[in-house]
């Protein structure tokens, strides 16, 4: 199994949305993928509590699948990248990792 966790930092504004706004888009966007994509064994989205650390990132994404393969699926797939396309334009930082277990 493949575990695919990243995170977003987010801008205080961007699409004329705030952030709190553009982080449930993201989170609601985000969960629906696994209706669309079947490589996707479980997703989850998490957004930052409001008094939590100013360091922290802003969105957490926790995601599973088979294979490294289908982890490419995914991330090809026109769905996901529409949705990465939105959130490219409200991100300001990204990390990222994938590991196996």
């Amino acid at each position: 199994m493949i575990k695919h966790i990243v995170f977003f930092g987010l801008a205080d504004a961007a699409e004329g949305k705030s952030k709190a706004e553009n982080a449930l888009i993201i989170k609601s966007e985000l969960e629906n993928l696994i209706h669309l994509i079947p490589q996707i064994k479980k997703i989850e989205v998490g957004i930052n509590l409001p008094n939590a650390p100013k360091t922290n990132y802003d969105i957490a994404l926790y995601s599973e699948f088979e294979t490294m393969e289908d982890v490419d699926i995914y991330q090809e797939h026109p769905e996901h990248k529409r949705v990465a396309g939105y959130i490219g334009k409200v991100r300001t930082t990204r990390a990222a990792v994938d590991y196996e277990v």
